[in-house]
């Protein structure tokens, strides 16, 4: 299958799952998620308008921002604080904040670096947090609060990887995400959803789905 059909196949389903829910198709945004993909594909995207991409390594992501300088490119992947410079500098969004003492380092350096980054709070609400990241419900206002406004680095969401045997995860994080807004009186966007559940982050009220082989079919592997 072509890289066109499937974009086409997915954007078919994002279209009836917003249909079912109710929702414009306009406000959910397909992430494509490039990781271990060929610069020849993120090209043949980005041919068929594509500009932004999510990575999931500090390196890989960099290497792709330097070869694309007029795409944009995401975090996904847990960030280390020695990679936190790199991280600012190559990517346009980091959506993997997690934790205090990062956000304190990415504080610094984005005023060391004069950049301003969006960054998306990767939440954990199942106890996952050992082998995916995240930040606890309860450890989220001292996060939020180490922030502190700064406009350097600006809060755009909460970013999830919920179990896939948990049916009640998407609402729980919509949940979330609804009462965060009113106590923060912001607007927060929520990325949820893969391609087996896009659906189902769809109806609960994902703004963003991250799709990666679905998209851009197998991933190759370096033996």
């Amino acid at each position: 299958m072509s890289l066109t059909d499937r974009i086409e196949g997915l954007r078919t389903r994002i279209v009836r799952a917003c249909e079912a829910a109710n929702r414009d198709p306009e406000g959910v945004e397909l992430l494509p998620v490039s990781k271990k993909q060929p610069l020849t594909l993120i090209q043949e995207a980005a041919a068929l308008g594509f500009t932004r991409f999510g990575e999931n390594y500090v390196q890989e992501g960099a290497d792709k921002a330097a070869a694309f300088p007029d795409l944009a490119f995401v975090l996904l992947g847990p960030l280390q604080r020695n990679k936190a410079k790199s991280a600012l500098q190559h990517f346009a969004e980091i959506q993997s904040l997690d934790r205090l003492d990062l956000a304190e380092r990415l504080r610094r350096l984005a005023e060391e670096l004069a950049v301003v980054r969006p960054v998306w709070i990767q939440v954990d609400l199942w106890d996952e947090a050992t082998k995916l990241g995240g930040c606890a419900e309860a450890d989220l206002p001292a996060l939020i609060a180490a922030l502190g406004d700064d406009p350097r680095l600006p809060l755009r969401g909460l970013m999830a990887i919920p179990p896939p045997e948990d049916e009640g995860a998407f609402a729980q994080l919509a949940a979330l995400r609804d009462r965060l807004q009113q106590d923060l009186g912001c607007p927060l966007r929520l990325s949820m959803g893969m391609s087996a559940d896009l659906e189902a982050a769809i109806a609960a009220g994902s703004d963003q789905i991250r799709i990666g082989t679905a998209f851009f079919g197998e991933r190759v592997y370096a033996r």
